[in-house]
């Protein structure tokens, strides 16, 4: 029997199923929830610039006399009463809209008066419901002002047993002063909040001048304005999103540099950006520090120091630290500039849409026609019923005897109502009232109040009838009382706009921490930078850094962290990389190599010369010197180029660059060749040239020689060269006599002709001050020689041995060493 039951339940269940496709059953079903979610939950009115949530709590509490002259009530009263009447969702989220209401960092207007620990700007979370207390503000109550007075419409609640408003007055405008955000299914509202006062002055200049220009009201209302202050940058963008409703602008904290004692600086953050977690702020910018980047090595502490007083957050900086670098830096990398996307969509008309200022304004100012008008024909009624009742009472006391004896006379109340109304000709309402009339009405003094009464009352229902008659009473009406308003509220202007958006663009430049630096490359092409302090404690010892066989450094060259490095090739290319983008090593690291910081080094190109330039001023030439003779003079400025590489340099066919200077032009060349010739010129002989050019003869060479040195040089000073077989020699630069650029020149070593002193010169070195020049041989032998210990000899002298060359294990290469 039990079975046959189920069975028979089955199939009636099965009458009641339908069938549909899975994809069908989807669409029915987003499009109401959407469109719920978008209507009833995540966008604003415009009129009242509220969602409905929020409405429904400031509705709540104003049933429940929460107004500001009255104690503060348990939040989970107001709560209660809003889930129960009006809002059937979760309490949590319906306390987080409260709370979010009374947050003085979140709302530019605060339209709930919060009593406990409604959270901070730190990220703290309010205290339960249980724990706070909450009323309106003075300010809330100019949004629910005249709602008893049929000022807007009302609708059933969600089970019919309750009507709640559709809108509320907003006295103010709401939706501009306190913004709103939120997300809806498809769409999403950011409205930032402004100043009242010149929320509301807009709104008087749109509606005494329905034509006036955007630029116009900007000049009235030039920009948000955030509840904690900051500073924004770039007015365009703000004329952007009024013009179309949407837009982008930068917020930037309001940071101040004060000083501090032993000399040190410290960057105070007085006013943050909207909606940025200060605590979660303060500890980017730590964890910024501990990864010692670049100028944010220069942070010695930062402590929150922020107190009921306002905002002050300290970041403290070494002594050497550069208060503005470290600025920059936190501004790029960390939330003391933010951006901030407006996106004015609200509900208007019923449906979704993105408004500009000037339509948001318009649909304000219809809604407070709207309510002032309703106002004012609700207030019209009243007067007008109550100057009917006036005017039945003045006949009554004008005729006091008569209606006295008509009252004694009659057997009941309603014989007494019929024959005061036939006798006078009254209504039903003035013999009642007649009727209700005390008898302390009868006084000299009621009669005298009650014809005042009457006389004020006319006035009043002929002031009420000139604003429903007249446009312009109206308007004058709404201004007045926005007037008033703004004078109770208002305060002033807290947001900074800055309006060239190029303030918020932060350069490499700007965020780069000056600081000296030595760059080292190797032959190997290895190269690296070191602090200039780490250099000057290191040895300098060109063999304590870990190079690999046969490598070393070959280019040592002084520079900063803001320089631009330029790094010329033996096949005339340039390649620049930023001084600060080079990574940072010790003295005896190795460093990385070359071509993964230029990708495009071609095979087999080698680095001739390394500069480091931090201005490319107009009066500095680049100076190349060939292997086969040539030079060239192109001024410094043609190599400022954004590309990595550039070509530097044209050469004939077979030629190759061996060495590149900065250069004035005003100094003698010195050129010295393999087979051992120099020729020394003055530079005025070098013409200036364009940056692909070939240059011009510099010294005319024998066959199979080249150039292997080239160099400015001075009067003072010597010229050192080696030879491959460990011969060196030391002469005077004075020995060394100018003569025309393009000649053969002078020789500069005396080859023996059994070679006992060697073949060619394996390079030669330019000294002012003595220095060691290291010697290294084919199976990696080096031999130091110090410039001071080589004898001083003529120009064509044969030299003296600095080592003993056994067999074919020649000098293979010659390089200066760094240290003291």
């Amino acid at each position: 029997m039990a079975s046959k039951r189920m069975d028979n339940e089955f199939m009636q269940n099965q009458d009641n199923v339908i069938q549909k496709p899975l994809e069908e059953v989807m669409h029915e079903s987003i499009i109401p929830y959407a469109e719920y979610v978008i209507m009833d939950r995540a966008l604003p009115r415009v009129e009242d610039g509220l969602k409905p949530v929020q409405r429904r709590i400031l509705y709540t509490m104003y049933e429940l006399g929460l107004t500001p002259d009255k104690p503060h009530r348990k939040s989970a009263r107001i709560v209660g009463d809003t889930l129960g009447k009006y809002h059937p969702h979760g309490d949590a989220s319906v306390y987080e809209a409260m709370v979010r209401m009374a947050q003085d960092f979140n709302m530019r207007a605060l339209l709930v008066d919060g009593y406990g620990n409604f959270g901070s700007i730190d990220g703290d979370t309010a205290a339960a419901m249980r724990y706070t207390e909450a009323r309106l503000t003075p300010l809330a109550m100019e949004m629910l002002r005249d709602i008893d007075k049929d000022t807007v419409k009302f609708s059933l609640n969600f089970d019919d047993t309750l009507k709640e408003p559709d809108m509320l007055p907003g006295r103010f405008p709401n939706v501009l002063v306190n913004g709103a955000s939120g997300i809806a299914v498809g769409m999403a509202t950011n409205i930032p909040p402004h100043n009242l006062g010149e929320a509301i002055d807009a709104v008087i200049a749109q509606m005494e001048n329905p034509d006036i220009s955007l630029d116009e009201l900007l000049k009235i209302m030039p920009g948000p304005d955030f509840p904690t202050g900051g500073i924004i940058i770039g007015q365009d963008e703000i004329k952007k999103a009024y013009e179309t409703g949407h837009g982008r602008i930068f917020l930037r904290a309001r940071v101040e540099v004060e000083d501090a004692p032993g000399g040190k600086k410290l960057l105070v953050i007085k006013e943050l950006p909207y909606q940025v977690n200060k605590a979660a702020l303060l500890e980017k910018i730590l964890n910024l520090s501990e990864e010692k980047k670049g100028v944010l090595t220069g942070i010695a502490d930062i402590r929150d120091e922020s107190d009921r007083q306002g905002i002050r957050a300290v970041i403290e900086l070494k002594k050497d630290a550069a208060p503005e670098k470290i600025l920059n830096y936190l501004y790029k990398y960390s939330d003391l500039q933010v951006s901030f996307g407006i996106n004015m969509v609200v509900i208007a008309d019923g449906k979704p849409q993105q408004l500009g200022l000037k339509a948001i304004i318009d649909y304000y100012i219809r809604h407070q026609k709207d309510v002032v008008t309703r106002r004012t024909r609700y207030e019209l009624d009243k007067a007008k019923a109550r100057q009917h009742i006036l005017e039945g009472l003045m006949v009554a006391i004008q005729n006091i005897d008569e209606v006295i004896a008509i009252i004694r006379s009659s057997e009941n109340p309603g014989k007494a109502k019929q024959r005061l109304m036939d006798k006078f000709n009254l209504t039903d309402v003035q013999a009642q009232a007649i009727l209700d009339m005390r008898l302390q009405k009868l006084t000299g003094l009621e009669i005298s109040n009650l014809k005042k009464e009457y006389e004020d009352l006319t006035r009043q229902i002929r002031r009420l009838e000139n604003i429903l008659s007249s446009e312009q009473a109206l308007i004058n009406v709404i201004k007045q009382e926005l007037l008033e308003i703004k004078e109770k509220y208002a305060d002033p202007r807290r947001t900074k706009i800055i309006e060239d958006v190029k303030e918020a663009e932060i350069s490499v430049e700007d965020l780069i921490y000056v600081e000296d630096a030595v760059i080292t490359l190797s032959h190997n092409q290895y190269i690296k930078r070191v602090p200039a302090k780490s250099y000057s404690r290191s040895s300098r010892d060109v063999e304590s850094v870990e190079t690999g066989d046969g490598d070393y450094i070959e280019f040592v060259v002084e520079s900063a962290t803001d320089h631009k490095v330029l790094i010329f090739t033996d096949v005339g290319n340039c390649y620049t990389l930023a001084c600060n983008d080079i990574p940072e090593g010790k003295w005896r690291d190795r460093g990385v190599p070359l071509y993964t910081l230029v990708n495009s080094l071609e095979g087999g190109e080698r680095p001739v010369a390394v500069l480091s330039v931090k201005e490319f001023a107009e009066d500095q030439y680049i100076q190349f010197y060939t292997a086969m003779g040539m030079i060239k003079r192109t001024p410094l400025i043609e190599y400022n180029a954004k590309k990595t590489k550039i070509q530097a340099c044209g050469l004939n066919e077979g030629d190759k660059v061996v060495a590149v200077e900065l250069t004035r032009g005003d100094r003698d060349v010195m050129l010295i060749t393999r087979e051992g010739m120099s020729i020394r010129f003055h530079g005025d002989e070098v013409p200036s040239v364009g940056r692909t050019a070939k240059g011009v003869k510099a010294i005319r060479l024998k066959e199979d020689d080249e150039v292997i040195f080239a160099s400015e040089v001075d009067d003072e000073g010597e010229i050192v060269v080696v030879t491959d077989r460990g011969f060196v020699k030391r002469t005077l630069l004075v020995d060394y006599q100018p003569q025309g650029r393009g000649g053969v020149g002078f020789r500069t070593i005396r080859f023996a002709k059994n070679k006992s002193n060697g073949r060619y010169l394996v390079a030669a070195f330019y000294v002012k001050e003595p220095y060691e020049i290291i010697l290294q041989q084919k199976d990696g032998t080096v031999t130091r020689v110090s410039t001071e210990s080589i004898a001083i000899t003529e120009r064509d002298g044969a030299g003296e041995a600095a080592l003993l060359v056994l067999m074919d294990n020649e000098v293979c290469a010659a390089y200066r060493n760094y240290k003291d």
